[in-house]
């Protein structure tokens, strides 16, 4: 069943698909003896002594659930298999990559500039940092800077978002059936409104909100654009 499965679905997207989920198996394995591969592979603001180099790209193989995995492998399978067959494995593995980094890029801004509206810096030293717990105002201030240099920034979101984008541009009138609740949509409406959705609770800053919307704004963003500079260049077919 698996094979007839996976013999159905394109090589970059297949691949893609097995990488996250031997990924997100290995997060569990490594959980068991102590390590926590989420902060480990996953995203951190690039000042915070938790940043490595390579979270750029070990963050968007990186999962914090099985909800969450099953939410961008089937985006991935849905939206990747056909914009593979139609672009080429080249073409497409660029997309992928350029929307995922993309994604990461926008996010970290704006972690930026939350980070420099709390502490006046945007690299701030906050593990040496020594504020004297009378100052209420500016020791939470700095405490928050330090939850977000704390936090790890995991999944594929941002390259879905961006695939969601090149699929609602190529084939806008593509009918999808939703699940919640179960209704037709069209791709180019379906796109719209997770972008719209997106946007808005990015700008509500909810406490306690782990969803890095920025991410799939970022995602949906470079995607848009990709697809523009693509339109202007008949030359390469790949």
């Amino acid at each position: 069943m698996f094979r007839n499965l996976l013999s159905n679905i394109p090589d970059v997207t297949k691949n893609l698909l097995i990488l996250n989920v031997l990924f997100f198996l290995a997060t569990i394995v490594m959980q068991n003896q102590g390590i926590v591969l989420q902060q480990e592979l996953g995203m951190h603001y690039p000042s915070s002594n938790l940043f490595e180099p390579y979270q750029l790209i070990t963050h968007f193989f990186m999962h914090g659930d099985l909800f969450h995995l099953l939410f961008n492998m089937i985006g991935l399978i849905v939206f990747g298999s056909q914009l593979e067959r139609t672009w080429g494995k080249k073409r497409f593995f660029i997309f992928y990559f350029v929307t995922a980094i993309g994604a990461v890029v926008l996010h970290t801004i704006v972690q930026g500039i939350e980070i420099h509206h709390l502490t006046g810096e945007w690299f701030p030293d906050i593990i040496n940092k020594r504020i004297p717990i009378t100052e209420q105002e500016l020791f939470s201030k700095w405490q928050s800077a330090y939850g977000i240099y704390a936090t790890s920034t995991v999944g594929a979101s941002g390259a879905v978002y961006g695939l969601l984008m090149a699929f609602a541009l190529l084939f806008p009138n593509t009918q999808f059936m939703l699940l919640f609740p179960p209704i037709p949509i069209k791709a180019k409406w379906l796109a719209l409104g997770l972008g719209v959705i997106a946007v808005y609770q990015g700008l509500q800053s909810n406490q306690g909100d782990s969803i890095a919307h920025f991410a799939h704004i970022g995602g949906m963003l470079f995607g848009f654009i990709i697809i523009q500079i693509w339109k202007r260049n008949t030359r390469d077919f790949y």
